[in-house]
């Protein structure tokens, strides 16, 4: 030991080498006993180039270990021989136990065997009705699923497209994932698709059949339900006629009236009056609706649907330039009218297809376009008829329309907007129709054969002057224009009352009043006035026209009667309201007119006035030629006069004939061919002027006492003029109140000149008067007076 411990000291390096050798030593015993990773400890020893330290470490510590392992079994060695004895009897022991256990296994064996074998059986059996119960499930599975898809079949066979996809959808929900058959399977995945498309396919083409239908069915309807519109408004006006009929026998105070229980004929309607029995089917689209429904496509179908009425809404829009809309205009109508009746339809029963917003929409729409339309074709007509028939079917329209919940105000505002250029084309067409109506007349009388001829041309104007019918034939006191201008008016007032009538406007009658007061006014009296001013001649033509004006007089009343009776508006406020005469202008040119021709007769017998003698030595008793002349020819005048003209016409006519005549005898005296007269001339004026009174006062028997009294007052100014002349005391003229009632008449310059000339042949003023001075002396003295006077205030 000691020469060790030497050789350790002498070597220094090495005790320090060995010391690092025994510290990695001892490390790598803790890295292995501690079950760390040798890694870091074999690269760090190849890494210095010493491996073999490395594997002397791992051996020392081997050896180290299993010397340990030495003294542990040395100090358990009698304990193990201990356990290795016992272990030795247990083994005989299990020898003993194995032959026993071998024993009851041959026993046990002996005796299951059976039972194994039958257990076995019945796992087999239990094994196949399994199998077998599956097999039937599975064959009833696919029986059912066979059965749904022949049934699928067979629905489509028979285009019941909802109930083929009630039976795809429980293929789908119920059998397709439990069917076995793989095959099957995948045929059927394939398939269902198919047949979807294949329904969608089929159901698309038939809605496309019902669209392209639809149009001419609608079109039908249109026509139908418009035809049903105009019917009830047929009836409306036939009840309106009886009304009015009934209004007249009242007004006419006629109580012998009819009454009658009437049915009201059935338009078809069925149920609600909205719809009626129109036959329209619905079906296909319905079943399309339904069907896109059951495939999950309902929102797309609904748009489909909504942009192909769309199209075909605007397709019916579209007016044909090769035909004149007055002949296309009804189809035009009806089948957008159609069109909304199935879309209101649509909406009601569809379920949903189309929304309130959207028939709405599409609405204003074709209102916009009727309106365009019918600005568009209204600016170019120039015929009234056809604009009223074109305003007739559109006012229909709305009323149709209107009863399935759709506004019209914006069509009925196009009609009134375009009311005066009708009524302007209107009274265009009756100033072309009464133009020829009275350059047809040659004013002669009608002369009446039937009954019907007299209530065609009288009784339908109201007239005639008596409830009486005349016998036939029958000679009435107008010519053949009064019929045909009432009919020319007549018409007038019917055509406007109907333009007028169902557009919006419930009061109306202002309206057609004031177009009919245009068409007297304007039209009717200033074609009259052409008429009486370029194409009467004669005083049988005149007295016919002036007759003719007085049996339009009553025409008129008839007319505005007939207007208010068409507007729904009572008489009595018809007669309150009634202003003056229309034809004031033609009546009284042609009382004018008639007057002026028996004045220029009368002038030629006044002529013979000039035969007179002024300074005659007696007084003409029966009166002077000249009188008696125009009294026949008054006298004649009348009695063919009173079987045409009516009373006041005859009197206003013989009233400024007389008037006339007395300014004829004022104006002869006044004249330059009358130098000088005496009192014998004057009372023989006297006594023409007492026969032309009297001729005056016989007319009582056809007028009235104060007509015969206006009548001879138109004799005043000659009458006047003759009493001051013969009166004794003439100054009383200058006396302003026996003027005014004695002598209102005379013009007192006239009074001057025609005083002046009376003379007497031995220059005695008043001679006649009696042959004492005095008196003589006092008449000539207030004549002479009233002259001085009167050239004074002259």
């Amino acid at each position: 030991m000691n020469s060790t411990a030497k050789t350790r000291r002498k070597v220094v390096p090495a005790e320090n080498g060995d010391s690092a050798d025994k510290q990695d030593q001892l490390l790598l015993s803790v890295a292995i006993c501690n079950g760390e990773d040798l890694g870091p400890f074999v690269r760090k020893a190849f890494a210095s180039g010493k491996p073999e330290t490395l594997l002397h470490s791992l051996r020392s510590f081997a050896r180290s270990k299993e010397s340990e392992i030495e003294d542990v079994c040395r100090a358990h060695y009698q304990d193990f021989i201990m356990a290795v004895d016992d272990l030795r009897s247990l083994l005989s022991d299990v020898d003993s136990l194995k032959t026993a256990l071998s024993n009851s296994n041959s026993q046990l064996q002996s005796v299951a065997v059976p039972l194994l074998t039958s257990l076995d059986s019945f796992v087999e059996a239990r094994n196949k009705c399994r199998n077998i119960t599956l097999a039937i499930e599975s064959l009833r599975t696919c029986t059912n699923l066979v059965e749904l898809c022949s049934r699928t079949n067979s629905h489509l066979s028979k285009n019941n497209f909802y109930m083929a996809l009630k039976c795809v959808e429980e293929i789908e929900r119920g059998l397709l994932s439990k069917t076995p058959s793989s095959t099957l399977r995948r045929m059927l995945e394939k398939q269902i698709p198919e047949i979807r498309a294949h329904i969608e396919r089929k159901v698309s083409k038939e809605f496309g059949d019902w669209l392209v239908e639809i149009r001419t069915v609608s079109r039908n309807l249109g026509q139908l339900a418009i035809g049903q519109a105009s019917a009830a408004r047929q009836r409306e006006e036939e009840l309106r006629m009886k009304q009015r009929q009934a209004e007249e026998q009242s007004r006419l105070s006629l109580r012998d009236c009819v009454y009658a229980l009437e049915e009201e004929d059935d338009d078809g309607l069925d149920g609600d009056p909205r719809v009626g029995d129109f036959g329209f089917d619905l079906m296909p689209l319905y079943r399309a609706h339904h069907i896109h429904q059951t495939l999950g496509l309902e929102d797309r179908f609904r748009q489909y649907y909504f942009d192909n009425r769309k199209l075909q809404l605007t397709s019916d829009f579209q007016v044909s330039s090769m035909t004149p809309f007055l002949e296309s205009h009804q189809t035009f109508f009806a089948q957008i009218a159609g069109f909304f009746i199935v879309e209101d339809r649509v909406l009601r029963t569809g379920g949903g297809l189309i929304s309130k917003m959207e028939v709405e929409n599409l609405w204003d729409t074709a209102v916009n376009k009727m309106c365009s339309v019918l600005e568009d074709q209204f600016s170019r007509m120039q015929t009234a008829n056809h604009l009223l028939l074109i305003k007739d079917y559109v006012s229909l329209l709305g009323v149709t329309l209107r009863r399935y919940g759709y506004t019209t105000e914006a069509l009925l505002d196009v009609l009134s907007k375009h009311r005066d250029k009708y009524h302007e084309l209107l009274l265009s067409d009756c100033r072309k129709q009464i133009t020829e109506a009275l350059a047809a007349d040659k004013l002669e009388q009608m002369y009446l054969k039937k009954e019907y001829e007299y209530s065609m041309n009288v009784l339908s104007f109201q007239l005639q002057t008596s409830n009486i019918m005349p016998a036939f034939p029958y000679v009435v006191p107008f010519s053949s224009m009064v019929p045909d201008c009432c009919r020319i008016v007549r018409s007038f007032i019917e055509d406007s009352v109907s333009f007028l009538s169902y557009g919006g406007q419930l009061e109306f009658y202002d309206v057609v009043k004031r177009y009919l007061d245009r068409l007297l006014a304007e039209v009717l009296d200033g074609a009259l006035l052409k008429i009486i001013n370029t194409s009467v001649n004669g005083v049988t033509q005149a007295m016919q026209m002036a007759a003719n004006m007085a049996v339009f007089e009553r025409a008129c009343d008839f007319f505005f009667r007939h207007a208010a009776q068409l507007s729904g508006v009572p008489l009595r406020m018809t007669e309150r309201s009634r202003k003056q005469f229309p034809l004031t202008k033609a009546r009284d040119a042609a009382e004018e007119m008639l007057s002026g021709l028996l004045k220029q007769k009368v002038d030629g017998f006044l002529t013979l006035i000039e035969n007179v003698n002024w300074m005659a030595d007696d007084t003409q008793q029966g009166g002077n030629e000249y009188v008696n002349e125009v009294l026949i020819f008054l006298e004649t005048l009348v009695s063919t006069a009173q079987q045409i003209l009516p009373v006041q016409v005859l009197k206003r006519v013989l009233q400024d004939v007389l008037s006339h005549i007395s300014g004829v005898i004022v104006g002869t005296l006044n004249g330059e061919t009358v130098k000088r007269f005496n009192v014998n001339a004057i009372m023989g004026l006297d006594v023409d002027v007492r026969l032309l009174e009297s001729f005056a006062e016989s007319q009582s028997s056809v007028l009235n006492d104060a007509e015969s009294n206006q009548l001879k007052a138109a004799l005043i100014e000659s009458r006047q003029l003759v009493n001051l002349l013969l009166s004794n005391h003439p100054e009383n003229f200058l006396n302003p109140v026996i003027r005014e009632r004695s002598y209102n008449a005379l013009d007192y310059r006239k009074v001057v000149a025609i005083s002046e000339k009376l003379r007497d042949p031995s220059d005695r003023l008043f001679g006649s008067f009696g042959t004492r001075g005095a008196k003589q002396n006092t008449k000539k003295k207030s004549l002479d007076t009233l002259i001085k006077r009167l050239k004074d205030v002259n």
